[in-house]
C-alpha cells in the first residue's frame, strides 16, 4: 500500500470516517495536488479519468462528509455552484466571473472589524469574504 494512501487512511480514521475504498480514492484525488477548491462535477470528473468507479451521487455524499469531518470547507460563491475547499485555514477568496475560478486570499491581506456580536448563546465560527473579479472593459 502506497505511503499516501495510508495517510489519507489515518486521516480519515481520525476524523471519524470509515477509510472504505471510495473515501479513501475520492481523498487521494482531492488532496493530492494541495490546496485547491474543486466542485462536485469537477472530482466527478477526475475521479472518472483516474478509473475510479463512482457515482456523482457518491461523490457529493462524500465531499459532505468531508465537510462535516473538517477535512474540507464548502464556499457558497454562486446559488448555483458550490466550490469544496482543501485548505481549511482562515483564509478569503476572489471569485473570477466568468471563468468560475476561485483563488485563495492569504487572510494577512484583509482586516475584519466591527463585526456584530453574535446573538445570545452564539459565536462567529469564521468570516467569508470573497471579492469578486471580471475581466477590465476597454
Amino acid at each position: 500500500m502506497a505511503d499516501a494512501t495510508v495517510q489519507v487512511e489515518t486521516r480519515l480514521r481520525a476524523c471519524g470516517l470509515r477509510p472504505t475504498r471510495q473515501r479513501v480514492a475520492l481523498a487521494d484525488l482531492l488532496f493530492a495536488k494541495g490546496d485547491r477548491h474543486l466542485t462536485v462535477e469537477e472530482l466527478h470528473e477526475e475521479a472518472s479519468q483516474a478509473g475510479v468507479p463512482v457515482s456523482l451521487a457518491t461523490v457529493y455524499n462524500t465531499l459532505h462528509q468531508f465537510t462535516e469531518a473538517g477535512l474540507i470547507r464548502v464556499l457558497a460563491v454562486e446559488s448555483a455552484k458550490t466550490y469544496f475547499d482543501t485548505n481549511i485555514s482562515d483564509h478569503h477568496h476572489f471569485f473570477v466571473e466568468g471563468r468560475n475560478e476561485v483563488l485563495d486570499i492569504p487572510v494577512s491581506n484583509i482586516e475584519i472589524g466591527n463585526l456584530p456580536e453574535a446573538p445570545e448563546g452564539m459565536e462567529i465560527a469564521h468570516v467569508d469574504v470573497i471579492i469578486r473579479l471580471r475581466e477590465k472593459k476597454s
